[in-house]
């Protein structure tokens, strides 16, 4: 991968990722190195208050994935380009870190140990793989109906449509969020990126058990965790991640739903400096 350029920019400290495109963080604290990896619909602005707690033990990467806030993107997509998005930032401060991911970012943090990236430790939020054939999966087209929606500009309807029939969000919650205009707004500006996350996700919902071939090269140490509030398709989902994996073991935090990384960051920060501290 080729070697990132720091940039300075009105918009905050950026690195230009392999293939040119800019991608823009915020960096606090100091020791260790720990970047994190957003979820769909997410930016940097959601772990805003999750990095500030960890920034007290770490030194905090917090930035947009390529599409999102301040940085930029590209004319065409895969997941790769990601990874080596984690690969600049990691290079920038000092060619190693550990990697913290929630949902979908979960897996593209796990996408990035898998192609060698240089990680320490993993920290996993509830990585969204459905394994059991019993558990509700996505829709079978939502790549098809995602795509319709935003080519016809109804990026409302695409962010209604995933947090319902991806997240299972109860519309009427939909419906209230609606009625925030500042939220509802960033989510639609969001709405963009979301095939980018379910390229990320692959073929990993489909009530299959995970493919062990495909994350085999992830040998670091690496802890799932789950929410004793969230439904049980994420504990089942935790443990095919660690019997496929070398060095993981899983954790239940209680209270936690699969919100917490927004609504409950005091909560879920001292698991994952715990982690991370070793």
């Amino acid at each position: 991968m080729s070697t990132a350029r720091e940039q300075s920019a009105s918009a905050g400290a950026r690195v230009v990722s392999a293939d040119g495109t800019e991608i823009a963080f915020e960096q606090s604290g100091s020791g260790p190195a720990v970047v994190l990896v957003a979820s769909a619909l997410a930016d940097r602005s959601d772990t805003t208050k999750l990095a500030a707690l960890l920034a007290q033990h770490f030194t905090v990467v917090n930035y947009d994935r390529r599409g999102r806030g301040a940085s930029g993107d590209a004319n065409a997509y895969a997941p790769d380009r990601e990874v080596e998005d984690i690969a600049a930032l990691i290079e920038h401060v000092g060619g190693s870190a550990s990697l913290f991911g929630s949902s979908s970012g979960a897996v593209l943090a796990l996408r990035a140990a898998a192609a060698g990236v240089n990680v320490d430790r993993l920290a996993l939020y509830e990585p969204p793989f459905v394994v059991a054939e019993d558990d509700d999966g996505p829709p079978k087209d939502l790549a098809q109906h995602i795509d319709a929606l935003l080519a016809e500009g109804r990026h409302s309807d695409a962010v209604k449509y995933f947090m319902t029939r991806v997240q299972g969000m109860p519309g009427v919650a939909v419906f209230f969020m609606k009625l925030m205009p500042k939220m509802w707004a960033n989510l639609t500006k969001l709405a963009r990126t979301l095939p980018y996350d379910i390229a990320v996700m692959g073929d990993t919902q489909q009530g299959k058990p995970l493919d062990a071939e495909e994350w085999k090269a992830v040998a670091v140490r690496t802890r799932v965790l789950t929410g004793s509030k969230s439904p049980a398709a994420f504990q089942r989902a935790a443990r095919a991640v660690i019997e496929i994996l070398p060095q993981a073991d899983h954790r239940t935090l209680p209270g936690l739903n699969h919100g917490a990384v927004v609504l409950a960051p005091r909560k879920i920060a001292p698991p994952i400096i715990e982690f991370i501290k070793g």
